[in-house]
């Protein structure tokens, strides 16, 4: 399957999927006034996040960019089959022989806000950085 990107969205269900996601938002971004140094934290942000939904869900999500007020949102929402997990925030960084977990620590550490909810039966993971 494709990804499919159309008015600030873009949808993802494969691992080949990410790249595309990844210049997605990297080129949304600083449309939407991001700076390109911020852009790439957005980026690896993004990629975190749909990463872990591959991993853990078995199934795709979707990405949003808008910005308003100064701040450029993002919501990466899965498409969970089986139930929805809200992910934990603020944990510790995991151990540097740590193999897994990294995820969310890094996402909290380089956006400025991360919120987590349950939206329509999916997880979504709202990030926020500052134009």
């Amino acid at each position: 399957m494709t990804p499919l990107a159309e008015d600030g969205r873009m949808r993802y269900a494969v691992a080949t999927d990410l790249a595309a996601l990844r210049a997605f938002v990297a080129a949304r971004a600083v449309a939407l006034g991001l700076p390109e140094e911020r852009a790439e934290l957005l980026v690896l942000a993004v990629s975190e996040l749909a990463t872990n939904t591959l991993q853990h869900t078995g199934s795709g999500g979707e990405v949003t960019l808008h910005a308003a007020r100064g701040r450029l949102t993002c919501d990466v929402v899965n498409q969970v089959r089986d139930g929805t997990a809200v992910p934990v925030l603020g944990r510790p960084m995991p151990a540097a022989d740590a193999l897994r977990g990294r995820g969310l620590a890094i996402v909290e550490r380089i956006c400025d806000e991360v919120e987590t909810s349950v939206v329509a039966g999916s997880t979504r993971v709202r990030i926020h950085l500052d134009l």
